[in-house]
């Protein structure tokens, strides 16, 4: 059993922070197959304080006591700020990203660029911890390159400074999300924390979250794009890793469930954001079936205005 705090997870499975893509629309699509931990799309600390709307709605859990929310930035005033206006918000767990590769966060020295300061990581952990009572974990990489695979250091570092879990992503900020994760590599983090370890990355099925967890020594592991198009993968994993066994969905459930997901971000968003979202989740449900290729390209086409349009290729797809 992994506990955060005094919050006891009811799996090992957790689904993560994905930008554009883990809105509440999609966190209660999830939350239909299990009680994981789900983490928020990553918030700018920056903008949290200076409310900005689209990052509120970002920020909105649901009063869900299992969903994170994630903050990233580079200066420990203004992340405890955003932890303490997060708590007052409803946040039941924090999240710090130090993992996020893309440039436009990285260029800030957030995300993973802050793996290559050690002691601005300890002030902005310290920060974040102490602003708030809310339990606070942590999302890493091995290290910034394979000449930096400092993992180990953070992790040390993270514990000794009062972060509840840990969880790499097991590539180096270099990589981006290209090549093999190194779940192997993950087994540096074990060797030196007690608290819990998650593993993220290339965890696309339960075959594959047993050879992370086996190959890393983690207590659990968290689930990425390998959910996109299929929020029931979660219940699979975690179905196989208690040795429960897991019944497939029929096609006729799967598109029950992405008409769902679509209606949900339509009726959240206003039409143009949600319009535009909604294609985006349509193109997810289209990967892996027949002629996918075909319905993605279609949804790509600005002169798909139709919300009609959208269910009618469903209907095809898993048709």
């Amino acid at each position: 059993m992994i506990k955060i705090g005094n919050t006891a997870l009811k799996s090992n499975v957790l689904l993560a922070p994905m930008a554009g893509v883990t809105d509440l629309p999609f966190r209660k699509t999830v939350r239909k197959f299990g009680q994981f931990l789900m983490y928020s799309e990553m918030v700018a600390s920056q903008a949290v304080i200076r409310n900005v709307t689209r990052t509120r709605t970002m920020m909105d859990a649901d009063n869900d006591p299992y969903t994170a929310v994630q903050l990233v930035g580079a200066d420990p005033d203004v992340m405890a700020d955003a932890a303490k206006l997060s708590y007052d918000l409803g946040a039941k767990i924090l999240d710090i990203n130090m993992g996020c590769p893309v440039k436009k966060i990285v260029k800030t020295d957030a995300g993973s660029a802050l793996m290559k300061d050690e002691n601005l990581t300890r002030k902005i952990i310290n920060a974040v911890v102490n602003a708030t009572p809310l339990p606070v974990t942590l999302k890493i990489r091995l290290g910034w390159d394979n000449q930096h695979l400092n993992a180990p250091n953070i992790a040390h570092i993270a514990e000794s400074e009062g972060i509840k879990m840990v969880t790499v992503h097991a590539r180096t900020r270099s990589q981006l999300y290209s090549g093999n994760a190194d779940w192997l590599a993950v087994r540096t983090v074990r060797n030196v924390i007690k608290i819990p370890l998650i593993i993220n990355g290339d965890i696309t099925n339960a075959v594959k979250a047993r050879h992370a967890i086996n190959d890393s020594g983690a207590d659990g592991v968290m689930i990425g794009r390998g959910a996109l198009g299929k929020p029931w993968l979660l219940r699979e994993i975690d179905d196989d890793l208690n040795n429960q066994q897991y019944e497939p969905l029929l096609d006729d459930k799967k598109l029950e469930i992405a008409k769902e997901h679509v209606t949900s971000v339509l009726s959240f968003y206003n039409e143009r954001i949600g319009f535009t979202l909604a294609k985006k989740v349509v193109a997810y449900y289209c990967k892996g079936r027949p002629n996918a290729s075909t319905f993605r390209a279609l949804m790509s086409d600005a002169s798909v205005t139709d919300a009609k349009k959208l269910y009618e290729v469903l209907n095809t797809v898993f048709g």
